[in-house]
């Protein structure tokens, strides 16, 4: 059974969104932090936006 994508409970920092992409792509939670701070600083504030959709549209 595949797995799901949604927040994680465990490794979260703010709404747990990276820590569950993490979990559902057995990566590390650091590397998906910096890879979404490398994506931050590229679209000039867009992913904040995308950050806090994911974060009221993933289940928990």
């Amino acid at each position: 059974m595949p797995a799901k994508l949604r927040k994680s409970r465990t490794d979260k920092m703010l709404a747990g969104v990276c820590g569950g992409f993490a979990e559902y792509l057995g990566w590390d939670a650091t590397l998906v932090r910096i890879i979404f701070a490398l994506i931050l600083v590229s679209s000039f504030g867009t992913a904040v936006l995308a950050y806090f959709i994911l974060a009221i549209v993933m289940p928990d």
